[in-house]
């Protein structure tokens, strides 16, 4: 059994500001991305979905270009699941979460009991997500919100499991300052 690591990296960033991408920022000494890819890159792949900005992604990285990134995230993760065909299931998350430790994909990609495993911090519900391939398609492949729609309609396909870390996503030069 397979699982590919897939990054959502595709966006515009537009809520950021200043000069640059908030993934090329640097958060640490590094690109804010360049976090989020190493802890993704335990799993059996990387599949990083890119649109708005080229990404140097580290040599194991398959880029997935998603030329529809305006059009709504889940053009992204439909994108990821195409590239996934093959493997087992997919663990997604996203390129601007840099505080989410290998550990948590680890976690995730492990929760096998369902279909669907969602990350959990302090009770609270976020990426990165498992999904097997027998639920792919369901996903939406339309709009701005991924899976999140299919975790609500479907609790029966759902597993959460605790995770360490922060998920706290650097949306503004704020959250950059902050997260720092």
């Amino acid at each position: 059994m397979t699982t590919a690591a897939v990054v959502l990296a595709a966006g515009g960033g537009s809520r950021f500001g200043g000069d640059g991408h908030k993934l090329l920022a640097s958060f640490r000494g590094r690109p804010l991305v360049a976090w989020v890819l190493e802890a993704a890159s335990v799993l059996d792949e990387l599949i990083v979905v890119t649109g708005a900005v080229e990404l140097d992604l580290p040599p194991e990285a398959r880029e997935v270009r998603n030329e529809r990134w305006a059009d709504g995230q889940a053009t992204s993760l439909a994108a990821g699941l195409d590239a996934a065909t093959g493997h087992d299931a997919v663990v997604v998350g996203l390129g601007d979460q840099p505080l989410i430790p290998a550990e948590a994909w680890r976690r995730v990609a492990a929760a096998t009991r369902t279909p669907i495993a969602v990350a959990t911090y302090g009770g609270a519900r976020r990426n990165p997500v498992r999904l097997a391939a027998e639920v792919w398609s369901l996903v939406p492949r339309q709009g701005d919100e991924g899976a999140r729609s299919l975790l609500r309609k479907r609790p029966d396909l759902v597993t959460e499991v605790a995770c360490p870390g922060d998920p706290a996503d650097v949306d503004t030069q704020e959250d950059l300052t902050t997260w720092s």
